[in-house]
């Protein structure tokens, strides 16, 4: 009987290869059957299927008690799921919580910052299905559309109290920094001008690295770097090369090797084609440039052929661009060795017309399997799978 078992047991490539077809959520439970599986696992999802970031979409009612619908996209396996969060409590009071009651609207910058703010209160989330979070004083300057960047340690809320008629004046710094070490707040009195000019999220893209935050006004494409530890701004920089004129619209996120730069050809009411480019901020110099084929083109507009603008998230190797108008249907790029690989995916369990009645906001996070077998808690439910991309 043994020499039959060992017969008929799979291993090795035929056991990596078996893997590579199988969801990550669903490799939790199996990374726990052997150590012969849990190697087979390691060196299937290093050489076959590798890991990829995920999409997140989060749909919020704009009726009291503001509950979140999230729903996660995983390129590695095709497959969306819904994020069953751990049961809230109505008060959340403390520094730390692994709940959060919602209190202000949902919103995210860059890619994997979730944050709300209201005059009494700041939460954030860093962490990748955004189970844990952190509860904090507000800023001293009330924004009503900040800017907002998690770099290292530090979150950057900045902007001008004088945005939609609201009169600015010397309490309100135009920029503060939240050290997330010490959970306290510093103020930078400088600005660059021409950002102040247009200083909210409606007007300006922001990205991040570890070090500096870099924000790109999206009309003209007039960028600049913020170093949180030394409060100090450098540029101003072209993102656009040579695109000045012909790119209408354009926003930014910062990627494995470096800058991506979004941009919009033609006008909002004729969108002639969308491009993306590679870049190092500080030299200007544009590394690759693809554009995006015509029918994820038009995928991207939707039922309109206006399209004023578009959001993006960046995460590793992985582009992720939507039309906040068509916020359920979002284009993928896959950048790698210089080539670009394009596809597109459809939250079909988002209901269109519902949607014009939420606050959806998209992001995208880094899910290991290290860190779904932590998160054991939170419930993934399938809802459907697809092939698009």
């Amino acid at each position: 009987m043994s020499e039959r078992e060992e017969e008929c047991a799979i291993g090795g490539d035929i056991l990596e290869e078996i893997i590579s077809h199988v969801p990550l959520v669903d490799l939790v439970s199996a990374n726990s059957v052997a150590s012969s599986w849990r190697s087979a696992i390691s060196t299937s999802l290093l050489r076959l299927n590798t890991v990829k970031p995920w999409l997140m979409l989060h749909s919020q009612s704009t009726r009291s008690p503001s509950a979140v619908t999230t729903l996660a996209y995983d390129p590695r396996s095709h497959l969306w799921m819904e994020v069953q969060q751990p049961s809230s409590s109505s008060s959340s009071s403390s520094s730390s919580s692994s709940s959060i009651h919602y209190f202000s609207l949902l919103r995210s910058s860059p890619s994997s910052l979730l944050y709300m703010l209201s005059a009494s209160r700041f939460a954030f989330s860093m962490d990748p299905l955004h189970l844990n979070w952190e509860v904090a004083a507000p800023p001293i300057g009330w924004r009503p559309d900040p800017v907002v960047a998690a770099v290292g340690n530090h979150i950057v809320v900045a902007g001008s109290g004088a945005y939609c008629g609201i009169q600015d004046d010397d309490t309100i710094p135009p920029l503060e920094i939240y050290d997330t070490t010490t959970g306290t707040w510093e103020w930078c009195d400088s600005m660059p001008t021409e950002l102040m000019d247009s200083a909210a999220s409606t007007w300006l893209s922001v990205a991040a690295d570890q070090n500096k935050m870099y924000v790109s006004v999206k009309r003209s494409g007039v960028t600049y770097s913020f170093d949180p530890r030394t409060k100090t701004w450098c540029g101003p920089y072209n993102v656009r090369g040579d695109d000045v004129e012909s790119v209408f619209f354009s926003v930014i996120g910062c990627g494995g090797k470096g800058m991506i730069v979004v941009g919009l050809r033609g006008e909002a009411e004729d969108v002639r084609s969308v491009v993306m480019w590679e870049l190092l901020v500080e030299t200007e110099g544009r590394r690759d440039e693809w554009e995006m084929p015509f029918q994820l083109v038009e995928k991207l507009k939707g039922e309109s052929e206006y399209m004023p603008s578009i959001h993006l998230n960046v995460m590793g190797d992985f582009v992720f661009v939507h039309n906040p108008l068509e916020a359920r249907e979002v284009v993928v790029y896959e950048v790698k060795e210089g080539a670009c690989r394009w596809g597109s995916v459809t939250a079909a369990a988002l209901d269109r017309d519902s949607c014009r009645f939420r606050n959806l906001v998209v992001s995208c996070s880094n899910v290991t399997l290290p860190y779904l077998e932590r998160a054991r808690n939170s419930t993934l439910l399938t809802r459907n799978k697809t092939h698009a991309f």
